[in-house]
């Protein structure tokens, strides 16, 4: 017997000494055990069970009460660092608090969303924080940083960066591919969860449902040989929900789910979050994996090491020395006042034509009308409210609720169906029941719906119902008590939730016009697919499972008794200043799994707005959603418009603040809000620099651009000086407060070549040297279609009036570079570039320009490297796929009825080249012109889309070839281009 513990217990060592020495302990089945999001006890060991996930995206989720700050769209619009890493702390220790009180709470946390907001459609744009790579690799640090703590030993929570990668759509989302060229991989996706990495603070990722470049991400070798070069921590990768049978059973990327988990784990998975908490169908897999020599012993110890060094930073096996053991602070008073803060501080002011600050007096009248004047709504990933204060709270509060009028602007409708009228039966004395999600669930899709209450019936009296269309025609039905009909398990139809919500929303409904029915709607239970029917025994959507069908639907008349426009006028008129708040409920029409179809707002809050301006032209539109409108006629006609995401907990009193003057909005768009669906690519196109998305690329005339925002006060910038001291660039500038009133700037920096190329659109076959537009660039040196402009910095500053501040900004060179497809590296090529201090990306205040020196890279080397396919500096109808099922890439056509082209630019091949060698697969033809070149190569199927020939030609193309271009058609896949050389033919 010995009093000395197990090594693995010895707080005096290292934790990798400790984590190796607890692993030689641990049996086969003990490890493959702990690969499971759920992982249990080893109690021969005294080790306790684990789970890695927590979601914690801007407050504790599905854990019941909690803290809720404004979402994280939210996050990214106040552009501030140091507050967010103080809500990233303010998270960590109610993670903490919640985990002492119920142990079914996990200090790995699923935080933050690093996707960049690519695309304004994307139904889970409310959890990203910008379209700018760098915006969101500064609020992602700050974040991160908070969450992990500042001990050098032990963390608070263990972050994981959600989703890796180039993840932005949710329609087909498990089976989809995002076709990402190496420029917006390297210069766009990839840095968003890059910076968050290597500044320390990340414990892993998470891979995303979507393929990219034809290969799922959870078997993408970027993890291997990006993600886990970034820093020398043990980085954990924990699989999506149901993702590792996803590669079996939707995308087919597999035929046996032995070998999609094996491929899985070599390609770095740690943690299979698979079946809920029953781990022993992903355990069997990997066993069954593992007989069948699909992978060795290495490979489950290499992730299970990974993931004991996770659970010794978290301080389990040394609760006395972990600083954050005994934390349990929830809900404190500085907790509140930071979420009010950061509701403050989300604000944009996106117009103001001199309506705003409104200013409380005596005798004033406000009128707060709209769908969202008297809402606080949650999100999918928000915790349950413990403090709520909606905008109608918040007004009354600050002018006096004997001054304020209120018009929610639903349309008031009764349903009449042959049996009488549509009524919700008293509840006949049934308990109200917890808010759904109140007691915390671990899978809250799996909170069930209230069958405590009778169902609707029909009869003599009616029920009136609070309408709302939400956009295309989806619609919810709310009773005068504020219960929303919605759909339990059983079928039957019930006023029975307090809010719509769930992972499958059974709150939304849709009215179909009956043919020959004058007036008759059939109602469309949009959660089932059933048609409601009102029988003797109440009204279903679903009879023992099977959900009813349109043919013997209740066709229903709809009585409108009031509509909300006219509410509206009536109390806009009665009013000095109406305020409109509009936006989105944040379960319908574009959450996860569901994508918007449009940035129009949805007609029924169109209506709302323009009712309040016809009676009243002080009229101020505030949209509180997730997402950006295209609002044009509104910007044109309104005096005052805001912006804020969904606030969280002190929405309501933080925009009563702000519309007041008690402070000044500082916040600041983080993405581009377009004037139409117009300018929007389509919702699978990646290619943010061939379809010009973004800030970055966009061409046109946005509504409102990136980093647009308006304040009570205005600024100056001056002295703006820019030096390049080695590897950094020093940028200094002063800031002065010219207004009337304390108030906050964001000052932006931004950078670019000192010539910046503008292209109308990307440049097209027959333009290299970039000539169309007037400018010879030398050969190869730098891309025609680098970014307008590109975010390198930004701070926000508060002053008081006169008060100047000079900011420092400390740039490291690279950030002026680009990925250059014809080297495969970064390079930041020898010339002049600007250093530009904006308020905004289309308010450039001053401009400095700097040189960079050294010797340009010159054309591309074809000569000594070869040709990529996927390095192509321009395409047309193409699309990046897996070369192999474990790595590289190639281009094949988009369609296999059109021809997909490539062009690659200043393509040096040297003296002494006699043919060609064109790595292919599938069949087809390959047309090569330029350079002299001039070929149409057919050949016949190689035998699998993965079976690859090379096919020589003879060919000589002389010194720098200004376009090369390539054409391909049929199931062509096209790997490289190497060159023969006349020794090799000779």
């Amino acid at each position: 017997m010995t009093d000395h513990p197990l090594p693995f217990r010895d707080p005096q060592l290292s934790f990798s000494r400790r984590t190796d020495d607890l692993l030689g302990r641990l049996t086969l089945d003990e490890r493959i055990a702990m690969l499971h999001q759920f992982a249990p006890a080893v109690e021969r060991l005294g080790v306790g069970p684990f789970r890695t996930g927590q979601e914690a995206l801007h407050g504790v989720a599905w854990m019941g009460p909690a803290t809720v700050f404004p979402q994280a769209v939210g996050l990214g619009a106040t552009w501030n660092d140091d507050l967010v890493r103080r809500i990233g702390e303010a998270v960590g220790d109610e993670v903490r608090a919640k985990r002492a009180q119920d142990d079914r709470v996990g200090l790995n946390v699923w935080a933050p969303t690093v996707n960049l907001l690519r695309h304004p459609l994307w139904g889970r744009g409310e959890e990203g924080y910008s379209e700018d790579p760098a915006l969101t690799s500064a609020i992602a640090v700050a974040y991160t940083r908070g969450l992990r703590g500042d001990d050098p030993r032990y963390w608070r929570t263990a972050p994981v960066l959600k989703h890796w990668l180039a993840h932005n759509n949710e329609t087909d989302r498990d089976t989809a591919s995002s076709s990402v060229r190496p420029r917006v991989l390297h210069e766009y996706d990839l840095r968003a969860f890059r910076d968050a990495v290597r500044a320390g603070a990340v414990a892993g990722v998470m891979p995303a449902y979507n393929l990219v470049n034809g290969r799922p991400n959870h078997v993408s070798p970027l993890l291997e040989q990006q993600l886990r070069s970034w820093t020398d921590q043990p980085l954990v990768v924990c699989s999506d929900a149901g993702a590792p049978s996803n590669l079996v059973d939707s995308e087919h990327y597999f035929d046996t789910h032995e070998e999609a988990t094996a491929a899985s784990l070599k390609a770095g998975v740690d943690s299979f979050t698979d079946h809920g908490t029953d781990s022993t169908v992903m355990t069997g897999r990997i066993r069954d994996a593992l007989a069948k020599g699909l992978i060795d012993e290495s490979d489950i110890d290499r992730a299970v090491r990974r993931l004991l060094a996770l659970r010794f930073a978290l301080g389990e096996f040394d609760p006395e020395l972990d600083p954050y053991a005994k934390v349990d602070a929830l809900d404190t008073e500085e907790h509140r006042a930071l979420a009010l803060e950061a509701a403050e501080q989300a604000v944009v002011l996106l117009k103001n034509d001199g309506l705003l600050p409104l200013e409380p007096t005596p005798g004033r009248t406000v009128a707060v009308v709209g769908l969202l004047g008297d809402a606080c709504k949650l999100d999918w990933y928000s915790g349950t409210l413990m403090h709520r204060s909606t905008p109608l709270d918040g007004i009354r509060e600050r002018y006096g609720a004997e001054n304020v009028l209120f018009a929610e602007g639903v349309d008031r409708v009764r349903l009449k169906s042959s049996d009488g009228w549509l009524r919700a039966p008293a509840a006949d004395g049934a308990a109200d029941a917890e808010a759904r999600g109140a007691e915390g669930a671990l899978d809250p899709a799996l909170l069930a719906g209230r069958t405590d209450l009778p169902p609707l019936t029909c009869g003599e009296a009616a029920t009136e119902l609070a309408l709302v269309d939400w956009g295309d025609g989806v619609l919810t039905l709310r009773t005068d008590e504020g219960l929303y009909l919605s759909v339990a398990d059983d079928g039957y139809v019930r006023a029975s939730a307090d809010e719509p919500g769930g992972w499958v929303v059974q709150e939304t409904f849709r009215l179909e016009a009956v043919e020959g029915h004058d007036g008759g709607h059939r109602l469309l239970h949009m959660g089932t697919g059933g048609y409601v029917s009102v029988a003797a025994d109440g009204a279903k959507v679903a009879v023992s499972g099977e959900k009813i069908s349109r043919d013997d639907a209740t066709v229903f008349a709809l009585e409108t008794v009031e509509y909300g426009a006219d509410a509206v006028a009536r109390a806009a008129a009665a009013a000095d200043t109406v305020i409109v708040v509009a936006g989105n409920d944040p379960h319908i029409n574009g959450r996860e799994t569901e994508d918007r179809t449009t940035l129009a707002l949805p007609a029924q809050q169109d209506r709302l707005w323009r009712a309040a301006h016809a009676a009243n032209p002080r009229t101020v539109l505030v949209l509180t959603s997730a997402y950006p409108y295209a609002v044009t006629d509104a910007a044109e006609a309104l005096p005052a418009l805001l912006w804020t995401a969904h606030g969280g907990q002190a929405a309501g009193t933080a925009l009563a603040r702000v519309i007041a003057g008690d402070l000044s909005p500082a916040g600041r768009l983080p993405q581009t809000w377009y004037a139409s669906d117009d300018d929007l690519p389509g919702l699978f196109d990646y290619d943010i620099i061939g379809s010009r998305q973004t800030y970055l690329y966009f061409d046109g005339t946005p509504l409102y651009p990136f980093g647009h925002g308006l304040g009570y006060a205005d600024f100056t910038y001056s002295a703006l000086r820019a030096e390049v001291d080695g590897e950094r660039v020093r940028v200094s500038l002063t800031v002065t407060n010219d207004g009337g009133c304390a108030a906050d700037e964001v000052a932006q920096v931004y950078v670019r070549e000192a010539v910046p190329v503008r292209p109308d659109r990307p440049m097209e076959p027959g333009t290299a040297g970039g000539r169309r537009l007037g400018r010879q660039l030398p050969a190869g040196s730098v891309p025609s279609d680098l970014p307008r402009l590109k975010l390198a910095a930004h701070r926000r500053v508060h002053l008081a009036p006169g008060a100047a501040v000079q900011i420092q900004f400390d740039l490291a060179v690279e950030q002026l570079g680009h990925w250059s497809v014809a080297h495969g590296r970064w390079a930041v090529e020898p010339g002049r570039y600007e250093v530009l201090a904006a308020a905004s990306s289309a308010d450039i205040r001053l401009t400095a320009t700097v040189a960079v020196d050294g010797t340009a890279r010159g054309p591309r080397p074809v000569f000594s490297r070869g040709l990529e396919a996927a390095d192509y500096d321009w395409q047309r109808g193409t699309e990046i796929v897996d070369r192999a099922k474990t790595e590289g890439d190639s281009v094949a056509p988009a369609s296999a009825t059109e021809v997909g082209q490539l062009i690659y630019r200043a393509c040096d091949f040297g003296e002494g080249v006699t043919g060609l060698t064109f790595l292919v697969s599938g069949e087809g033809c390959i047309d090569v012109s330029g350079g002299g070149l001039g070929m149409a190569i057919q050949y016949p199927d190689t035998g699998g889309p993965y079976e690859y020939r090379a096919i020589e030609v003879d060919a000589a193309p002389r010194g720098v070839v200004p376009e090369l271009c390539v054409g391909l058609s049929g199931t062509v896949r096209l790997a490289r281009i190497d060159v023969i050389q006349a020794e090799e033919s000779a």
